[in-house]
């Protein structure tokens, strides 16, 4: 197995799927936010959202506090302690396996210049 597919089998899957990047790429920038808020930012429908949500919260990635705001239900939800740990291991995978692919595109671009296949 090549070093670049090592790196990408070893990101974290809890985090990697497109949707529960969206919500802990929010969660990360806001001290909290509630679930309206996420539905509108990530443009789940409820019952996707709330399946990413669980699936964060039983992770250990985000707490989830159900309560009300009058007499209309009102869920916040926050990135714990550990999933910001997560998301930051996450984003340094990631940027170390990017940045081994942007080196050998240049490398092989710099290999294709020298035998005369890309004009100078």
């Amino acid at each position: 197995m090549n070093q670049d597919n090592a790196g990408l089998l070893g990101l974290d899957r809890m985090i990697h799927e497109p949707a529960r990047l969206a919500i802990v790429t929010i969660l990360n920038a806001v001290e909290s936010a509630d679930f309206l808020y996420l539905l509108r930012e990530t443009g789940l429908t409820k019952g996707n959202l709330s399946v990413h949500l669980t699936k964060l919260q039983e992770a250990g990635y985000i707490s989830i506090e159900k309560t009300y705001k009058g007499k209309l239900p009102l869920t916040i939800c926050r990135l714990t302690e550990e999933g910001g740990d997560a998301f930051e291991n996450y984003q340094t995978q990631w940027l170390k396996l990017t940045g081994r692919v942007e080196k050998k595109r240049h490398a092989r671009a710099v290999a294709a210049k020298a035998k005369g296949l890309v004009p100078a």
